[in-house]
């Protein structure tokens, strides 16, 4: 009874550990792209700021465009 205990203990912890590396590993991936998407939105705004109102409604008309597509996919 006691090994079984033990067995059962074991495989408990095992599991929880390759959880927490799991999560650990995926991480940084996760931030990155928040990074990279914070980064676009600026670079938009910013241009989005120099530009023409008519120039901007065309940027969003694609940004919507874009949107949609990647949606569908």
């Amino acid at each position: 009874m006691t090994k079984l205990l033990s067995v059962v203990i074991a495989a408990m912890f095992a599991a929880v550990s390759l959880n927490a590396i799991a999560i650990a590993a995926d991480t940084p991936k996760a931030d990155d792209q928040k990074m990279e998407k914070k980064a676009k939105t600026e670079k938009k705004a910013k241009a989005k700021k120099s530009m023409s109102k008519d120039k901007m409604d065309k940027m969003d008309k694609m940004d919507k465009m874009d949107k949609n597509d990647a949606a569908k996919k």
